[in-house]
């Protein structure tokens, strides 16, 4: 297996050296994993996020920078890096590490015999910490998924997935969103397009308190209820070709 591992990078300057240094040390401990690189997918940041990615990129050999001079939003920063990714597998982790690091194992390993592999905070064995109103949001949003769009899946925006690149590169010109919305997107597609998925449990941390996230919650969720009535509507309608 070759393994590749994007971080998408959106002024992340600060903590950039942090998930590469945690990611390159689990990814080294893995058994069998001969081969693996990691893609820094910067999207246009406005801080020094791409003077730090260079950086990174010329201190380890496994390390490459792939930069976007205007910002493409998470979901086409994303297709990008896997475009442009050598590895069979393919995989991204957020860059704040909210998602415990030393569950690369098991990313790596489901993806041996699994189509797409995805971190879950609300299976019974996963251990997420965060604050009540996110945690409601987050959960009313996953059940309207399920109810509204045939997903299976409990959680669709754990930012921790795998790929099948040769799958995945199947689906992604079907998908539409460009931002927060294409985790949800994609996977709803993987699972009408009879693709196996494999969701395990993740310990994961809310990152970004006190002002500092990058979601707004009053743009972003509203965005994201009115992005299930869309894709709702364009399936009824027949507008997905899977």
């Amino acid at each position: 297996m070759f393994f590749s591992l994007v971080l998408p990078a959106y002024n992340e300057a600060k903590s950039l050296p942090s998930a590469v240094e945690a990611a390159r040390r689990e990814l080294k401990k893995i058994p069998g994993l001969r081969r693996f690189e990691i893609i820094i997918a910067e999207d246009g940041a406005r801080d020094n996020t791409p003077q730090v990615a260079e950086r990174l990129a010329k201190k380890y050999r496994e390390v490459r920078h792939l930069h976007s001079a205007q910002r493409l939003g998470r979901g086409k920063a994303l297709n990008k890096a896997f475009r442009s990714a050598r590895g069979n597998v393919v995989a991204f982790m957020d860059v704040d590490l909210a998602t415990n690091p030393k569950h690369l194992a098991e990313l790596v390993g489901y993806s041996r015999s699994f189509d797409i592999v995805i971190g879950s905070r609300y299976l019974r064995a996963s251990r997420a910490s965060r604050s009540r109103s996110r945690w409601l949001l987050s959960e009313g949003f996953n059940f309207l998924v399920r109810a509204l769009l045939g997903s299976k899946l409990r959680d669709h925006q754990c930012g921790f997935k795998a790929f099948r690149k040769s799958a995945l590169l199947r689906l992604l010109p079907r998908v539409r969103a460009r931002h927060w919305f294409w985790d949800t997107e994609l996977l709803v597609l993987a699972q009408r397009a009879g693709l196996s998925i494999k969701e395990f449990p993740v310990d994961w941390v809310e990152k970004g308190g006190g002002g500092k996230t990058k979601v707004n919650l009053r743009r972003d969720v509203v965005e994201m209820f009115l992005s299930i009535l869309r894709m709702r509507v364009a399936l009824w309608a027949g507008g997905y070709d899977v």
